[in-house]
């Protein structure tokens, strides 16, 4: 099996590095007959990263413990659906997952666009291959799935207990589905620049993939707030961790590319900008891939003794060199159509949109690479902590919503006074009723006094876009409300899908607020049949209850919870200790109710010699809607990339231009 493992491997590498090549000469030297050869291979390295996968998945399910990676992800007693996800829970199998991820994208871009992105597809399936042959370098080299141990073992350490979350196990793959993802539009736009065609045409062919990218990207990072929230015992969801970090920064420049292509669409302009977003924006999705594997992030001396993060700086290096070294070289093909037409105006609003995320995304970088900077530079490792992120990008967040909030009212090219004024008055009378409201309620916290009336400005002015544009469509068609409504999205779903992340990332921003802003906490310790009162909750403790199973042993404390005299259920936190990691591992199960208004978040800290137990408690308003929030967004994803008949004519429109000689660069 590990020969088989290993034959495997190393052939999908040679087929996948002489795809890269021959596709690439191919299309150069337009050589159709190596252009089908190179792609007969890489889909024959494809097929084979399938059969790695399928393997490694079998050996790990047959716990064979021969294997260096089986024994590190599963033991005996390990829940089997723990076990078969445990193939992207370490460094090897992640590693194989990414790949296995890349195999798919390519056959389905192949599969819907080898007729209608005929001049792109050679140099498109040239950059998959290419990237699918550095993933197969590392994992021959360096860090081979099919590794064997020295002596084989009867029993392996499992899964690390962390990962063993519902949350947690479906965070990597929507994470890798995201990073791999902009794979896609980072193809298309090095094919446009290699055959000239860098008119809005490899924009609307990638628009839909980089949308799905980007929402694998989003639910994934929601995954991980949600695991942190129900499993790490600390009553937050994001705490600026360089992993996670390293999920938000693409997904940064990549909202900024969705923004930044409408420009080049509408009016031609902003080609520079827009490959300079996707190209950084796949290069951060390898970076963020090398900080969670190199283990760089634990200390320069643990990235030193490791290859991998070799492999990676090395790769990121010729990424970037070879992408924007030829971005340089055709510039004179990436003329902007217009100039800006007047200051206040649709295009600079998201020029600025540009720059805004650009700051957040440096900001964040450099937070998360300070600390390695340091240690490279004095031998002394000093971490950024959490306020550097909150008083450096948290203002430029606040200024980015309140763009968001301006920029879709504004038309294109230029407004006047009056105009800005009619479109600008509802929104901002509803913001300075916000402002009254809450300070006459009592609110003096300057950031809910700023983020909440920005809130309350995105929110009305969308709403009162797409009323005015339903009440005009009532007119127009004699609709019923609901089927005036659905029409209306119908007609033009790129638009109302938008309105309606922006309300999303309203509901979630209320969220964030509230839960960061006004949470509080409580230590308490009750012994048994002990009651205490927490604010409007009352809780008793019952006592301590004790169980085991084959790979941890459990200490749980349930407690009977009332809110205002009103019953609300049992709550039972727990503590966890996984007696098979070398070493042993101790792990939190929280318990939380959890109300629109607010979350009662109950953590078991320590059981003591009297055998009283001691509680942290705390109270998170509007948590729930970080949650609805991001289900909100989701939905406005589904709606924007749900195919559209008529962007569809306005592609081959432009498609038949360039095949007339028209738009298009030579």
């Amino acid at each position: 099996m590990a020969d088989a493992g290993y034959l495997i491997m190393l052939a999908a590498l040679g087929l996948a590095a002489y795809a890269t090549v021959a596709l690439f000469f191919g299309a150069r030297r337009r050589l159709p007959e190596l252009v089908l050869s190179g792609r007969n291979a890489l889909f024959g390295a494809g097929a084979l990263v399938v059969l790695a996968f399928l393997l490694l998945e079998y050996l790990l399910i047959s716990q064979d413990f021969r294997f260096a990676y089986v024994w590190r992800q599963t033991s005996i007693g390990q829940p089997l659906f723990y076990t078969i996800t445990g193939i992207w829970g370490g460094q090897e199998g992640s590693l194989l997952f990414w790949a296995l991820l890349l195999v798919i994208y390519t056959a389905a871009v192949y599969l819907v666009h080898r007729e209608n992105a005929a001049p792109f597809m050679p140099y498109v399936l040239a950059v998959h291959a290419f990237v699918l042959t550095f993933f197969l370098i590392v994992m021959n080299f360096e860090a081979h799935p099919f590794a064997l141990l020295p002596v084989p073992q009867t029993d392996g350490r499992g899964l690390n207990p962390l990962l063993q979350h519902p949350a947690m196990i479906m965070h990597p793959p929507m994470l890798y589905a995201g990073f791999v993802g902009f794979t896609v539009p980072f193809a298309f736009a090095i094919a446009a620049l290699l055959t000239g065609r860098t008119s809005a045409t490899w924009v609307r062919l990638s628009r839909r993939w980089t949308l799905v990218a980007w929402m694998f990207l989003s639910i994934g990072i929601g995954l991980g707030g949600w695991w942190a929230y129900n499993e790490l015992g600390w009553g937050g969801y994001w705490a600026w961790d360089p992993v996670e970090n390293a999920s938000l920064m693409p997904w940064l420049v990549g909202t900024a590319f969705l923004h930044s292509v409408m420009v080049q669409e509408q009016r031609g302009m902003f080609k520079v900008w827009n490959m300079v977003l996707i190209m950084l924006t796949f290069v951060l999705s390898i970076f963020g891939t090398f900080l969670t594997r190199s283990g760089v992030l634990e200390s320069i001396h643990a990235f030193a003794t490791g290859k991998i993060g070799t492999y990676f700086l090395v790769y990121i290096a010729i990424l970037l060199l070879g992408s924007f070294g030829l971005l340089y070289q055709k510039l004179p093909l990436l003329k902007s159509d217009h100039q800006l037409d007047a200051m206040v105006s649709r295009e600079t609003a998201f020029l600025l949109n540009n720059v805004l995320f650009l700051g957040i995304w440096f900001a964040v970088f450099w937070g998360t690479i300070y600390p390695i900077v340091s240690e490279l530079a004095t031998g002394r490792r000093v971490v950024v902590g959490e306020p550097y992120f909150n008083q450096v990008a948290g203002p430029l967040l606040l200024a980015m919503l309140l763009l968001m909030g301006i920029a879709p009212l504004l038309p294109w090219r230029r407004v006047s006074l009056p105009q800005l004024r009619r479109t600008l008055m509802l929104p901002v009378g509803a913001a300075l009723v916000t402002v009254v409201a809450l300070f006459l309620g009592g609110v003096r916290e300057w950031v809910t006094l700023v983020s909440l009336p920005v809130a309350a400005f995105i929110a009305v002015g969308h709403l009162a876009e797409i009323g005015r544009a339903w009440r005009t469509q009532r007119m127009r068609t004699g609709e019923a409300p609901h089927t005036a409504l659905l029409s209306l999205v119908a007609k033009n779903r790129r638009r109302y899908g938008g309105y309606i992340i922006h309300l999303g990332i309203v509901l979630l921003s209320i969220g964030v607020i509230g839960s960061r802003v006004y949470d509080r906490s409580k230590d308490v310790t009750l012994a048994p049949g002990e009651t205490a009162q927490v604010e409007a909750y009352r809780i008793q403790f019952l006592g301590v209850e004790t169980s085991r199973d084959l790979i941890k042993e459990r200490v749980a404390a349930p407690i009977h919870v009332w809110k205002n005299d009103r019953f609300l259920g049992v709550m039972t936190p727990a503590l966890d200790w996984h007696f098979k990691v070398p070493g042993g591992q101790r792990e939190t199960e929280v318990a939380v109710e959890s109300t629109l208004t607010e979350d009662f978040y109950v953590v078991l800290t320590g059981v003591n010699d009297d055998n009283s137990v001691t509680f942290k408690i705390f109270i998170n308003p509007l948590v729930a809607w970080v949650w609805i929030g991001g289900l909100v967004l989701l939905l406005g994803v589904w709606i924007a990339m749900w195919p559209d008949p008529r962007e569809e004519r306005i592609l081959e429109r432009l498609q038949a231009r360039e095949r007339s000689g028209l738009g298009v660069h030579v």
